[in-house]
């Protein structure tokens, strides 16, 4: 992303209705006069009695159990240095949302404005029983270890400094494969450091406890290498002062095995890493720019096993992969604290995990065919679901094992299942589309480019490195937008469909329009001025191959948008009428709902169609359908026309598409409820089948429902998808917001993709 944008936009995202990034939502009814009585004054008084009779009974009747502290002073963000407390909370709200998105914990996040280390952890100290962890961030060293060693030993809640020990954990992770990959072995190795702070002494500590040897580890800081003839040195430096020395980080790398960098950009050339042994290990970790460039890196050798902190490179060493599922883990059984036992415990899981077969869905989202365990995989990638399984049972355990759980796990598969209900995939679909389209991108015509919102969704398009925007409006409205709006779309493509400079695409789209058309009333001069008009221009833009895929929509309704398309580009083979799905995003992943915008009243024949074309649109989504074909009527429970044609649908499908998930004709309520089906009707075909895409009846059902929920739940709608389609059209609603254009934009590069392969 370009920095004006990145700039502008991190900003806009902060500030949008509501300002910042989290908010407090109740757990329990609140509706009525009683249930206020029973959350507040006087039911309240009944936890609060038991509570103080039986202090434990706290994680019973309150929130604490899944509560953790996100804590800083502000000393030491990011690359942002000492900003203070107030200029961190954006970045502690963001440590929020991440222990939410992937491990549903809930945090409260706490700025302090204390840079004393007594002041800090008399605050931290006091507000503890609050919370059921706690997560320092971004306090500077050496304050930091203080803070978390006097902390741990005072407080009987699982705490730990991410700074030191999240990026430690991860490393720690990747150094054992990428170990086993080089034929070596940790007692042996040479390991040179760039870095001694917070993170850097936390790496080395683990790396000791895995094995390493601290006569084998050269240790610079800001000063140079870090030996026994310095003076000043603070505790946490004296463990690594080696009695020899080296002149400069050039001169330790020779030879060496492993390299770790948490320091600054551009410390290591290609000589340094050329000089090193054989299967060099090259972990340079500072950010946004590493010690040596990536490509710089694998350039200088074939042998190098690499890991940097961007994720736009391989084997990134992203904290995201730990801390989540530590602390899930470590909450789940009560810890009273986060020891090196849980810590091991986490790096072998997650070690372990990245040699296990990577899901599909993890290796679509990358883009990079079926990912194996290798030089490029030594640590699993963040999307990867199965992260919170793995790790939370094992620190969960070493808990356990080592004296300091107080409320032990018995049932383990129960407990995954569990931590797999907790793990939100509401984000999860929308990221994995996202990378897709990043991976190929496609020329997308924007038909409604005279729009603020439609030039917003192409700029960050661009940005996101999913599109080639083709612009259509009048040049000179379009060019004085993105001036006002300081919008930076240079690059894009401006086509102005009245232009004269266009008139021999005109002709040209005219005339293969006519054929098409010409039985149909048309006449040539007719199809030539409809190229005129945007949508049937664009349209023929993506039939002829000048564009890969059409977004419009905004300003026009859905009739006006759909039949320039449909008389452009047509159906696809095979397909008799085309259909709309919408997909709706929840805590437990996508629900695709069909057909919500095309055919009012179909026939049961429709339904069939209308079901395949979803089913097949969902798979393309690298997901498996699981499908109800909705109505009043649970398996002839009521008669009427709307339940037999579904019913006559799913007869159809079961004999002539046994592979399909699907059946009905079904209440919305039974195809929901898991524990309602299973109790009537546990014949179905749905029956532990959680289900995920839904057949309306006929459109006014669809329709209403989607929007129903869209507004009173508050759910993320995508689309209308238009299904069934020769070429990737997709029909906006009209008002769409910036974000929901862009992430329409996204869907249609994937369909792009996908009828690349699959015309």
């Amino acid at each position: 992303m370009q920095q004006n944008n990145l700039k502008r936009e991190a900003l806009e995202y902060h500030a949008r209705e509501r300002r910042g990034k989290v908010e407090v939502v109740p757990t329990k009814p609140y509706s009525t006069q009683r249930d206020l009585s029973l959350a507040y004054s006087p039911g309240v008084a009944e936890p609060c009695k038991v509570i103080a009779d039986n202090p434990q009974d706290v994680y019973t009747y309150t929130a604490k159990g899944n509560l953790v502290a996100v804590i800083s002073n502000g000393t030491a963000v990011l690359g942002l240095g000492d900003i203070g407390p107030e200029a961190s909370k954006p970045v502690m709200e963001g440590k929020g949302v991440l222990f939410k998105v992937f491990a549903d914990i809930d945090v409260f996040d706490i700025e302090v404005d204390a840079t004393d280390v007594d002041q800090f952890v008399a605050t931290v100290k006091a507000i503890a029983p609050t919370f059921g962890g706690i997560n320092l961030e971004d306090i500077k060293a050496p304050e930091a270890f203080e803070i978390e060693r006097r902390l741990k030993a005072e407080l009987d809640i699982p705490l730990m400094h991410d700074d030191q020990h999240g990026t430690a954990i991860i490393s720690a992770a990747a150094l054992l494969n990428a170990l086993k990959l080089a034929g070596k072995k940790m007692e042996d190795v040479r390991v040179v450091v760039s870095g001694a702070g917070a993170a850097a002494m936390s790496c080395l500590d683990i790396y000791e406890q895995l094995g390493m040897k601290l006569e084998n580890a050269a240790v610079f800081d800001s000063q140079g290498h870090i030996h026994a003839g310095r003076v000043e040195l603070d505790e946490s430096k004296q463990k690594y002062a080696t009695q020899k020395s080296f002149a400069d980080l050039g001169e330790a790398m020779k030879g060496a095995d492993v390299f770790l960098g948490l320091s600054k950009g551009g410390l290591v050339n290609t000589a340094m890493v050329q000089a090193m042994s054989t299967n060099p290990i090259v972990f340079a970790l500072a950010n946004p720019d590493p010690e040596i460039a990536y490509d710089e890196a694998m350039a200088s050798r074939e042998d190098v096993i690499m890991a940097t902190g961007r994720s736009d490179h391989p084997n990134q060493v992203n904290n995201v992969l730990g801390f989540p599922y530590i602390f899930r883990g470590a909450l789940d059984v009560r810890a009273t604290g986060i020891n090196d036992a849980m810590k091991l415990a986490a790096v072998r899981a997650i070690a372990s995990l990245a040699e296990e077969n990577v899901p599909d869905e993890v290796s679509e989202a990358y883009g990079e065919g079926a990912l194996t365990f290798g030089r490029d995989l030594i640590i699993p990638k963040p999307v990867d679901p199965r992260l919170i399984t793995a790790v939370a049972p094992a620190v969960a355990k070493a808990a356990m094992d080592s004296g300091i759980a107080q409320a032990p796990i018995t049932d383990w598969d129960q407990y995954r299942r569990r931590l797999e209900m907790r793990l939100g995939n509401d984000s999860t679909f929308s990221r994995n589309i996202a990378t897709r389209a990043a991976r190929a991108p496609k020329r997308v015509v924007f038909a409604e480019a005279e729009r603020y919102k439609v030039l917003k969704a192409a700029e960050m398009a661009m940005d996101e490195g999913i599109a080639h925007p083709i612009l259509l409006g009048r040049r000179h409205r379009i060019e004085a937008l993105i001036e006002e709006n300081n919008l930076e779309l240079d690059g894009a493509t401006i086509l102005d469909a009245r232009a004269v400079d266009q008139e021999e695409r005109r002709k040209a789209f005219g005339k293969v329009f006519f054929e098409r058309r010409k039985r149909h009333g048309l006449t040539a001069l007719e199809a030539e001025r409809y190229m005129r008009k945007r949508n049937y221009f664009g349209s023929m833009l993506v039939d002829q191959g000048e564009a890969d895929a059409l977004v419009s929509g905004l300003t026009r309704n859905y009739p006006n948008v759909i039949r320039p398309a449909l008389h452009s580009i047509g159906k696809a083979k095979g397909v008799d009428k085309v259909a709309g799905m919408y997909i709706l995003q929840t805590k437990n992943g996508p629900m695709f709902f069909a057909d919500t915008t095309v055919n009012t009243n179909p026939s049961a024949e429709d339904i069939v169609n209308i079901t395949l074309l979803t089913a097949e649109a969902v798979r393309n989504l690298r997901i498996v359908p699981r499908i109800a074909l909705l109505s009043y009527s649970n398996f002839g429970s009521s008669q009427g026309h709307d339940a037999e044609k579904m019913a006559e649908a799913a007869r159809y499908l079961h004999v002539h598409h046994p592979e399909l998930i699907v059946d009905g004709e079904i209440q919305a309520n039974f195809a929901m409820n898991q524990d309602k089906l299973g109790e009537s009707f546990p014949f179905s075909a749905l029956h532990k089948r959680q289900v995920n895409t839904l057949i309306f009846p006929n459109l006014a059902a669809g329709n209403i429902s989607y929007k129903l929920l869209q507004e009173m739940a508050g759910m993320d709608a995508q689309g209308p998808v238009l299904l069934g389609m020769r070429k990737s059209v997709h029909i906006l609603q009209m008002g769409s917001s910036a974000k929901e254009i862009l992430d329409m934009v996204r869907l249609a590069v994937v369909d792009a993709q996908i009828k690349d392969v699959h015309p």
